[in-house]
């Protein structure tokens, strides 16, 4: 399975990761990637970078080292209303905005209060990727979120680093959430979640993890440039994404 782009990556901007933007972009090069998200982490996380860092990712260039790069954030759920970290006037000026759950921003408390809050954060329309929603540490109703997702035209992701180094025992969850989006027609996204430049493009797991449930590889955004590039067209009015268009020409 041949994967043309990671959707969740990390720069030292983080706080608690550990390679430059740069650095990140000669691993994607190396390793044939068509695109690659910036999603450092969104302002409530302890560590982030302010504001500003994410207003200026207009400096980026589209192409870099021949890797098209997608300006992105890792916004948090910041109360159980579905309060995101970042406002509409940043998510029109990303490229790509994840959302996720994380300890350090909101303590877990149970499924129906956690699924809750995806929905109505996928209902405001300023989420474009649900990132690493298997947490065993936040539980959600599989079926309800991925049905809210398709209704919302939200991606799913599958996150390489679940399986390896990051929130232990996401398997079940993660399965029961891509046999739901399956069930309701919606679409993947594969996350590395890289922290490190070496994890960049990293889907060893998330090809085994797909293998398993026989998911279809069509539903799999990750695999097509260009499709996931015509998605983010479709969530956004203002984001320019036409730079991108030299890498699938022809």
């Amino acid at each position: 399975m041949e994967i043309e782009v990671d959707s969740h990556t990390h720069t030292v901007a983080s706080g608690h990761a550990y390679s430059t933007l740069a650095e990140n972009v000669q691993v994607a090069a190396e390793r044939g990637l068509k695109l690659l998200a910036i999603t450092d982490h969104g302002p409530a996380m302890p560590g982030a970078p302010f504001i500003w860092f994410f207003m200026n990712m207009k400096i980026l260039p589209r192409i870099m080292n021949g890797v098209g790069l997608l300006r992105g954030v890792e916004a948090n759920i910041t109360s159980w209303e579905g309060d995101l970290d970042i406002d509409e006037d940043l998510y029109q000026v990303m490229d790509i905005v994840l959302v996720s759950l994380h300890e350090p921003v909101v303590t877990p408390t149970d499924i129906t209060t956690h699924t809750d809050s995806v929905v109505k954060a996928m209902a405001s329309g300023r989420m474009d990727v649900f990132a690493h929603g298997g947490n065993p540490a936040f539980p959600i109703n599989a079926d309800q979120v991925a049905k809210a997702a398709v209704e919302y035209n939200v991606l799913i992701e599958i996150n390489n680093s679940s399986f390896t180094t990051s929130r232990q025992g996401s398997e079940k969850n993660c399965a029961a959430l891509a046999e739901a989006v399956a069930l309701h027609g919606g679409y993947l996204t594969f996350g590395s979640d890289a922290h490190l430049a070496d994890k960049v493009g990293g889907f060893d797991d998330c090809r085994a993890f797909i293998e398993t449930i026989g998911f279809p590889r069509e539903r799999i955004m990750s695999c097509n440039g260009k499709g996931f590039i015509d998605f983010l067209k479709s969530r956004r009015n203002n984001a320019d994404l036409t730079g991108f268009d030299p890498l699938f020409a022809g």
